[in-house]
């Protein structure tokens, strides 16, 4: 009778270890707030990507589906941080219009979309993002709000409006994952 459970004990270790060897998988690190990976068949992947019908619209679903973005998505899309902005947050999100790119002297856009200008364009956008979801209101209440890109911003007050950075806050939608306000003007980043 012992013997016959030694046995039983001895083969059950063994095909346990056995499991155990022919189950191991490979684990690989990677900040997913920030990459970007690309399939074997030149797809992106990451959060930005996978689609979801039923969810509210996280900050960057809000800047896709608009018409008045357009520039914006491009610029996020050119410095890769998609992934970024689909985190679960919240995020505050300053999104200039098309009309506040353009504002900006000639060629300025073009040249900050160019590869080899990512790194200064990604300054710049996570410079128009803030932790937190507070409205404009709540807004009022601040000096400085810190940004993405460890600079501060001004907060100013003037009548009803709200200006951060010199830009007016002229609409806010709120999302998934925090919340856009829509300014005019493209903020950027004070030189250090």
């Amino acid at each position: 009778m012992k013997l016959a459970t030694s046995i039983k004990l001895t083969i059950g270790l063994f095909l346990a270890a056995s499991l155990m060897i022919g189950c191991k998988s490979e684990t690989k690190t990677q900040n997913p707030s920030t990459a970007t990976v690309e399939s074997q068949d030149g797809e992106k992947q990451g959060q930005a990507f996978l689609k979801d019908d039923e969810a509210t619209p996280n900050v960057l679903d809000i800047a896709i589906g608009s018409k008045d973005h357009t520039t914006l998505v491009a610029a996020v899309q050119a410095a890769e941080l998609e992934n970024a902005l689909v985190n679960a947050g919240p995020l505050m999100v300053f999104a200039p219009t098309n009309a506040a790119f353009e504002a900006l002297p000639e060629g300025t856009v073009e040249n900050l979309l160019k590869p080899e200008n990512k790194a200064a364009l990604a300054n710049i956008l996570q410079y128009h993002v803030t932790p937190g979801k507070y409205s404009k209101d709540f807004l009022k209440k601040f000096k400085k709000l810190g940004q993405a890109n460890n600079q501060s911003v001004q907060v100013e007050v003037q009548g009803d409006d709200v200006l951060i950075g010199g830009a007016k806050i002229v609409a806010s939608v709120p999302a998934g994952n925090g919340i856009v306000h829509v300014v005019d003007k493209v903020m950027l980043p004070p030189e250090e």
